[in-house]
């Protein structure tokens, strides 16, 4: 196990450079970096990311009846942190921002039993100190193609038209406009021909609570074929991801360390495992975390000029949820 906290670009540029297999997790702010070398034969940190594991023992299922139950921030204090957002949108500091909370939970699960039962594109178990269920990539590079996913809009699946209604929403329509061409122009400072190839698709999102809609897009990009070698500069200067911060970047980002009550970690950050040849990474969203004994789900949403803060509410307690 590998905390680094000055150089990862370089260290992950050697590690890429050698085509050297290794799992890793950066935080938000890019300050801290957990690396592991041949990850696959480890279990420090336990992880699946799209079928390729280190976790070897079976998900029990067999289960009546599940405890979970949530107590989010009331909607009161939820409003002045929305209110603050706004005033920053109406300033002209943002027009985007990703605006997050964290809601108390209780539960007779473990982290591991989290872990072992959710079905995700990316899970990763941090022993006693978070559990992350991630339905979000960030980039994935496959034979020098980068590919990102930008995920914006969600929708109770089971309310009448669903489909027809999160697509026809102005408001979810300009977020993902919005976020689309910020990653198009994030990916065009590693790569060239970076084009959107699929606009607002949805996908199924199944919980313990409810099926959800999901809205994303598809965006590719064609890198040099030496890529490996500054797998580290890449990573430094697309972060942090576009869909968990806002537009324009930097201001937001200093507008989320201001607003937000606390330090966001290594939530929303990114994992990832590089097998030689291929990168693989996801958001780390859907994120439980310990806290003085305590578990704690940060979950959020996207703010723009056309948000509600009763519908923003609503959905950042809806994506509280198990994904079994």
């Amino acid at each position: 196990m590998i905390h680094y906290f000055d150089n990862w670009e370089d260290n992950l540029n050697q590690l890429g450079q050698q085509r050297m297999p290794f799992l890793f997790l950066i935080d938000f702010k890019g300050e801290n970096v957990w690396v592991e070398e041949n990850p696959i034969s480890k279990q420090d940190m336990l992880f699946d990311f799209n079928g390729v594991s280190n976790f070897r023992e079976g998900r029990d299922n067999n289960l009546d009846f599940i405890k979970f139950s949530k107590e989010p921030i009331s909607i009161e204090a939820y409003t002045k942190m929305f209110d603050q957002v706004y005033k920053e949108i109406q300033f002209g500091n943002t027009f985007l921002i990703n605006l997050t909370s964290r809601t108390t939970i209780d539960t007779e699960l473990t982290l591991l039993d989290i872990f072992s039962r959710s079905k995700a594109k990316y899970k990763l178990l941090y022993p006693d100190h978070f559990v992350c269920y991630s339905p979000e990539t960030f980039i994935k590079i496959i034979e020098n193609t980068i590919y990102t996913f930008p995920m914006k809009g969600t929708i109770d699946a089971a309310l009448p038209k669903a489909k027809m209604t999160i697509l026809s929403d102005e408001k979810e329509k300009s977020e993902h406009y919005t976020i689309v061409d910020l990653l198009r122009n994030d990916i065009s400072m590693v790569a060239k021909d970076v084009r959107v190839h699929q606009f607002r698709y949805v996908e199924k999102v199944k919980t313990n609570q409810k099926t959800l809609l999901q809205v994303s897009s598809e965006i590719r990009g064609t890198l040099n074929s030496d890529w490996n070698a500054s797998l580290g500069s890449l990573l430094k200067k697309l972060l942090p991801a576009g869909s968990i911060s806002g537009a324009p970047k930097a201001k937001t980002i200093e507008i989320i360390e201001r607003i937000e009550h606390q330090s966001r970690g290594w939530y929303t950050g990114i994992c990832g495992f590089f097998d030689g040849n291929t990168l693989d990474t996801g958001v780390m969203i859907r994120f439980i975390e310990v806290n003085d004994g305590k578990l704690y789900f940060r979950s959020g949403g996207g703010i723009t000029h056309m948000s509600d803060p009763n519908t923003e509410y609503k959905e950042m307690v809806d994506k509280v949820y198990l994904s079994f």
